[in-house]
This record gives structure tokens, C-alpha cells and sequence, in this order.
């Protein structure tokens, strides 16, 4: 599926209101019953189609806390069972196509499951970035902030690992909700989809040390 929020006119950093509002509109342009029995009702229903699936897609990952990752910067590159599980098996922890891929699905456990088979040796900056994204998802804010430190430790000029470790830094301190310690608890991770991703969102990287 294509990026759904480049389906729906908008960006990452959209408010759940403007994303109903944009929806909307589409949905006004793009209703079937618009082009009664012409050529163009078919094209219609298609778009239409896509325009709902794209907003179910966008509400269901807000609602579950899931971080946005784009679609065409991140996509699977495994076009069968036989491929995946090839990667699963050989993999050497530096092509991260397919756990971006999986978070962006929602499938939390098997992307940390894939994660956790990588050699402790070969866990780079940004495997813990991944782990750091995974356990903020989940509201683990002490795993997630250990991740996301270390991350920034051995990268220090990625923007998205500073977007993430001052996320949590900011929970932590009060300023988005609490800090939540254990795995037990559980984070307010209703708007992390498009802050965990903010290229634009950076912290003094002489704090992540």
C-alpha cells in the first residue's frame, strides 16, 4: 500500500482532525454515487477504496501507538514466504528494510523477535534505534530510553535517533506524561506516530551521552 498519509493530502504531523477533514473531502470528491453510470464510477470506487483504507490505516496506528515510517523510504524487499524467511535466517543485522517494514504493520513481536537474533556483535546504531521505537510503542520508556541513548552514543548525528531519545527525555521529565519505569506500566503513546520519525525534532546530542 502507498504511503496513507500522501493518499490522504497530508502530513505526518497532522492532527486527528485535520485527518478527518482531509478524509472528508476526498470522500466527498471521490464518492461513487457522484458519477452515476459514467466511465469514471469504476476509477471512483477504486479511489474511494484506497482513500478508506488509508484512513482506517492512519487511525489504527495512532490508536495503538505505532510510529509512522514512510512507505517509499522504507518497503519490503522479499516478495515471497521462502524470501522472509531466508532474510530471517541469514540475516546479518544491517538490512532493517523488513523490520521497518513489520513496525509499520503493527507487528511489534515479530519485529523484535528478528531483532533479538542478531548477534550482540553486530548491533549497530541502528538496531537500537529499532529496539528504542519498539519499547516506546509498548510504553517500556526504560528500555526505550537505554535503546535510544546508545543509539545516540554511536551515531550522534542522526536526526531520528535525537528525535526519539528527546521524545522520551520529555516524558520523562513530565512534559508529554509520565515516565513510566517498568514494562508493567503503560505510556501515553497516542501522538508518538509522528514524533518518533521527525527529522526535524532535535535534541543536544551532548545530552544523549
Amino acid at each position: 500500500m502507498k504511503d496513507p498519509y500522501k493518499i490522504l493530502g497530508i502530513t505526518p504531523h497532522a492532527t486527528d482532525e485535520e485527518i478527518k477533514q482531509a478524509y472528508r473531502a476526498l470522500a466527498k470528491k471521490y464518492h461513487p454515487d457522484r458519477y452515476g453510470e459514467s466511465g469514471l464510477a469504476s476509477q471512483a470506487a477504486e479511489k474511494m477504496k484506497e482513500i478508506n483504507e488509508a484512513y482506517d490505516r492512519i487511525m489504527k496506528q495512532r490508536k495503538e501507538g505505532i510510529p509512522y515510517i514512510p512507505e517509499d523510504t522504507y518497503t519490503c524487499p522479499y516478495n515471497n514466504e521462502d524470501e522472509y524467511n531466508s532474510y530471517q535466517s541469514n540475516s546479518t543485522g544491517r538490512d532493517y528494510r523488513v523490520i521497518y517494514r513489520l513496525i509499520n504493520l503493527g507487528n511489534l513481536i515479530e519485529a523484535e523477535h528478528i531483532l533479538n537474533g542478531t548477534s550482540p556483535t553486530e548491533r549497530d546504531a541502528e538496531w537500537y534505534y529499532l529496539m528504542g521505537t519498539i519499547s516506546y510503542s509498548k510504553g517500556w520508556l526504560e528500555e526505550a530510553f537505554n535503546y535510544a541513548s546508545t543509539a545516540c552514543r554511536m551515531s550522534p548525528d542522526d536526526d531520528k535517533y535525537k528525535a526519539l531519545y528527546e521524545r522520551i527525555i520529555q516524558q520523562r521529565s513530565g512534559t508529554q506524561g509520565g515516565f513510566v519505569s517498568t514494562r508493567s506500566g503503560a505510556a501515553d503513546c497516542c501522538d508518538c506516530i509522528s514524533c518518533l520519525i521527525c527529522t526535524d525534532c532535535l535534541c543536544n546530542c551532548g545530552s544523549c551521552s
